[in-house]
């Protein structure tokens, strides 16, 4: 062989790295972490300030590295064949095919972007600028590109930029949470806690609240020491004072602010006026979405707020601790009354109190039953059967059979849970010992 094959195999071997080079730089580009490339920034790394500025056109960079990847590609292919056909003839061309297909997919596709999708960040910061001269280089040829598509997929109604958020950005860190959750990245308690910061801006307070039939009041009429002794048994620090029916708050009782009017008379509680102790009430909507309120009771810097619908009624109470559950989960002092409204059976039933919300229920058995409609459990069976059930009713839907096990007049106090699951191999059982 002359010199001159030996020239136009290094330039095959040259484009084959390029091409390598493209693929890869392509792969890592697109796949690098937003995230990340933007803190590097902060932090004052130039390599992740061009990487974004890169993404930020990532059609100009898409179009200027395809441009630069079928050049090499075809100038290599060109080459072999030129190689291959003076040294073996006509046959040459077969040849050049096979080893162009090869070379191409094993050394400038393949592991150019197994490397990349590795350690995508990595690759994207060594990349970053050579690219950003074929970008550059390559600029004039891809915008006009883009026009010509832009003009191209306009005579079939397809405009580009109609449909690019698809997903808003909660959802996108939602699904890459799960995701990570899925690959093992993040444990099942970090899933939920960011889990819950998201749901804080689509729940509203009606969601978390403690429902007016499970809150803890004070009659406002009762005697002073009847009234210390109420606050003394109660696990609770702050009460809602009612005065002639239970929906009329007229005021909440702080047990610090009574112990120390309670010390200022000489613990004589008979000297005590719990109207003047008690704070002013703070009612907010039901509507009022969890975001919000956690953003008014750290503006307001209280801890207590009675909810109220649109006519002014108070349906419930929620605090800050509800809202803060909504993303650690379930938090437990030494004052709280341990009361558990979910008892799994050993047949894997679940037995769950009527006033369990489907929320919590879903967190700790890990189920996904729909809360949009309902906020408890026995809401969501009324939901969907339509009617009140009476004792001893079952239903099966969203892949579950709800038994209704106990009920106080129009309310169910007590169901069983089973996942449909667990009754077809009984049923299976059952069918073969009637054959």
């Amino acid at each position: 062989m002359d010199g001159s094959i030996w020239v136009s195999i290094l330039a095959v071997l040259a484009c084959f790295v390029f091409s390598g080079f493209f693929s890869g730089s392509e792969t890592a580009l697109t796949a690098s972490s937003r995230a990340r490339m933007h803190a590097l920034e902060k932090g004052g790394d130039k390599r992740a300030t061009l990487v974004n500025r890169l993404l930020t056109a990532r059609e100009r960079l898409i179009g200027g590295i395809l441009i630069g990847n079928n050049v090499v590609n075809t100038l290599a292919a060109s080459l072999t064949t030129g190689i291959l056909l003076s040294i073996f003839g006509e046959v040459g061309i077969v040849y050049a095919t096979i080893v162009v297909s090869i070379f191409v997919i094993v050394f400038s596709e393949i592991l150019p972007k197994t490397v990349a999708i590795n350690y995508p960040d990595k690759v994207a910061l060594i990349v970053a600028k050579p690219i950003s001269w074929i970008v550059a280089l390559f600029g004039p040829i891809t915008l006009a590109i883009e026009a010509f598509i832009r003009g191209l997929l306009s005579l079939f109604g397809i405009k580009l930029g109609e449909n690019t958020n698809i997903l808003s950005a909660t959802e996108e860190l939602r699904g890459q949470v799960d995701l990570l959750h899925k690959e093992g990245g993040v444990a099942k308690a970090e899933r939920d806690m960011l889990g819950g910061l998201l749901d804080l801006r689509e729940l509203a307070v009606e969601d978390v609240m403690v429902h007016r039939t499970r809150m803890r009041m004070i009659d406002a009429d009762l005697p002073p020491d009847a009234i210390v002794r109420e606050v003394l048994t109660s696990p609770h620090t702050r009460l809602p004072l009612w005065r002639g029916r239970h929906e009329n708050i007229v005021g909440i009782l702080h047990a610090k602010d009574l112990l120390r009017a309670l010390d200022a008379v000489g613990g004589d509680a008979s000297k005590l006026k719990i109207d003047q102790i008690a704070l002013e009430p703070w009612f907010v909507p039901d509507r009022t979405s969890l975001r919000d309120q956690l953003r008014a009771f750290l503006t307001k810097k209280t801890h207590f707020a009675l909810v109220v619908d649109e006519y002014g009624e108070v349906q419930g109470l929620v605090t800050l601790e509800d809202i803060i559950e909504e993303i650690v989960g379930d938090i437990k002092d030494e004052h709280d009354v341990a009361v558990s409204g979910v008892r799994v059976q050993v047949d894997g039933s679940v037995n769950v109190d009527g006033s369990v919300p489907i929320r919590d229920l879903n967190r700790v058995m890990e189920w996904n039953l729909p809360d949009e409609e309902a906020t408890t459990i026995a809401g969501l069976v009324i939901h969907e059967a339509q009617l009140i059930p009476e004792t001893g009713q079952a239903f099966t839907f969203h892949g579950f059979r709800f038994q209704v096990l106990r009920k106080t007049r129009n309310r169910i106090t007590l169901l069983r849970i089973t996942p449909l699951e667990l009754l077809k191999p009984r049923r299976t059982q059952a069918a073969a010992a009637a054959e």
